[in-house]
């Protein structure tokens, strides 16, 4: 599958507000965005004296922020999207819920990775087993109940030694359990939409998809 090689710091100046794709770079005085806020490319910086946006190109703008939040491309996202309209409930709050239940955001959201992208990363080279069997697929969705730890061979690393002491238990959503001791984590239960910490209209994505 191809990925987006690029600086991921264009992706946030595209779509004018910090995606935190860089982890803890995104919180210090070197992000790009920080820097420039304005589009990425020639005639970025006259962005803003443009026309104002169509309601296509809004209802675009946020389906291609909430991809780029959580790293998937256009043929999953798609998936996404149809599961989520054959599940009761609101199309926008299941699609989110399920987004948020992806392996790599659980990770991310326990505080056992720095960015989605690091715990892709992660996961695709074993380091993170759930339910005391190793998985190494980013895409796997959780469920309530699930338990997710570092696998004993990988506590012994240095990256997740240094990791440990950093984690903070205090941040980890409600839905959510952390040990931070023994570098594990609980699905307690599937997030609300209110649980979700994200900044956007998922119905605007909704109507992106029924046009």
């Amino acid at each position: 599958m191809a990925r987006y090689v690029d600086s991921v710091c264009k992706q946030c100046r595209r779509e004018g507000e910090k995606l935190f794709l860089k982890g803890d770079r995104c919180f210090s005085p070197k992000c790009a965005f920080d820097k420039r806020s304005y589009p990425p490319g020639l005639h970025g910086r006259q962005a803003q004296f443009r026309r104002k946006e169509s309601d296509y190109g809004v209802q675009l703008r946020e389906k291609q922020k909430v991809r780029r939040l959580y790293g998937v491309f256009e043929r999953q996202f798609r998936r996404y999207f149809a599961q989520a309209q054959r599940h009761k409930g609101l199309t926008g709050e299941n699609m989110l819920i399920i987004l948020e239940s992806r392996l790599d955001n659980v990770i991310y959201r326990l505080g056992l990775a720095s960015s989605r992208a690091q715990a892709r990363q992660l996961i695709s080279h074993g380091h993170f087993e759930v339910n005391d069997g190793k998985t190494n697929v980013p895409a796997y969705l959780v469920s309530a109940g699930d338990k997710i730890a570092v696998c004993e061979s990988s506590k012994k690393k240095t990256f997740f030694k240094n990791f440990a002491k950093e984690l903070d238990e205090a941040r980890v959503p409600s839905w959510l359990r952390l040990d931070s001791k023994s570098l594990s984590g609980e699905v307690l239960s599937m997030p609300t939409r209110d649980q979700i910490d994200i900044t956007l209209n998922e119905q605007l994505i909704v109507e992106y998809y029924s046009r």
